[in-house]
């Protein structure tokens, strides 16, 4: 079998386990034969020899790359995932894209009922060899090359976690230089080899606590987080929602004519940015200097459509 189906079988079974948790081997067994059809699009020499045995390795190689653990409750007579729903949620929202960006795409007779776009994430070649490096504590080496230099450097780091945002990849990792926790881009590291040396997980450590008070991949030290009141437009407000800016946000008011939001965080570029993505539809109601700001900012923008200039 290659690769790519071992990897679809342990997806398979990550989403029998959340779906229905507490499945029985059979359960977890007819499952998978009822998906042979959908594996066999991505490797059409696959014949399902699926044993008990079979399983079991399946359930450690599950736990030693992706860090997701899968335990048997004899109360219940069934398995299930012993982590919480915050503890896998990268391990989900990677899977999602190895389905769509892998799956899909390579599934030629569902092309012409599902588009793609086209801008995919670069690096994440790298994603499993990272998860495992992360799971068992391995320093990884790499040649990593900043956006505003030419020139590739060699890196040594301890992997902590993985962060997902806009459709970029990124390892949290200690750089063994100075000792700082960064965010390196999977699309700007390269030539990745997981050594033999183990670290230290730092005590107290959570990639959830690091990034709480921020939007994006910038966290700078020493900021602290501002409330933050947003109005939108009454149609934007039903997406702003759907689907939260951020997650301290809170609706303090919702009519016909707007919706108001209120956010704790800290005012970094990213999030400077993702409030001008919804251009003339929001509005700053406080603090008063981030509204100068992007009044600022609209203004300078303004200066190259001036009519001297079109």
């Amino acid at each position: 079998m290659s690769k790519r189906g071992y990897i679809s079988r342990y997806l398979l079974i990550v989403k029998k386990l959340k779906a229905h948790p507490y499945s029985s081997f059979k359960e977890i067994r007819d499952y998978l034969e009822h998906q042979l059809r959908f594996l066999q699009m991505q490797d059409d020499t696959l014949h399902m020899g699926f044993s008990l045995r079979t399983f079991q390795r399946d359930i450690r190689e599950i736990s030693n790359v992706f860090g997701i653990d899968i335990a048997y409750s004899r109360s219940l007579k069934g398995y299930f995932i012993s982590q919480s729903e915050m503890e896998h949620m990268n391990f989900q929202r990677m899977m999602e894209a190895f389905d769509i960006f892998h799956s899909l795409n390579l599934a030629n007779d569902l092309k012409p009922y599902i588009y793609l776009e086209k801008k995919q994430p670069q690096g994440t070649d790298n994603l499993y060899g990272l998860l495992h490096a992360i799971k068992n504590r391995r320093q990884i080496l790499f040649a990593y090359r900043k956006f505003h230099e030419d020139e590739l450097r060699q890196r040594k780091a301890d992997p902590f976690a993985m962060k997902e945002f806009k459709n970029r990849w990124y390892v949290i990792a200690r750089d063994e230089d100075d000792g700082k926790t960064k965010c390196f881009a999977l699309d700007r590291l390269s030539d990745l080899h997981i050594t033999g040396h183990g670290f230290q997980y730092p005590a107290g450590f959570s990639v959830q606590k690091m990034f709480r008070p921020f939007f994006g991949i910038v966290s700078p030290e020493g900021m602290l987080p501002e409330e933050v009141v947003l109005s939108f437009d009454a149609h934007q407000g039903k997406y702003i929602k759907s689907l939260p800016v951020h997650y301290s946000q809170t609706v303090v008011l919702d009519n016909d004519q707007e919706v108001q939001v209120k956010l704790k965080l800290c005012i970094t570029y990213d999030f400077i940015q993702e409030l001008l993505s919804h251009g003339e539809r929001v509005k700053v109601l406080a603090p008063r200097s981030l509204a100068k700001r992007l009044q600022k900012t609209y203004a300078e923008a303004l200066k190259h459509y001036a009519e001297k200039q079109l």
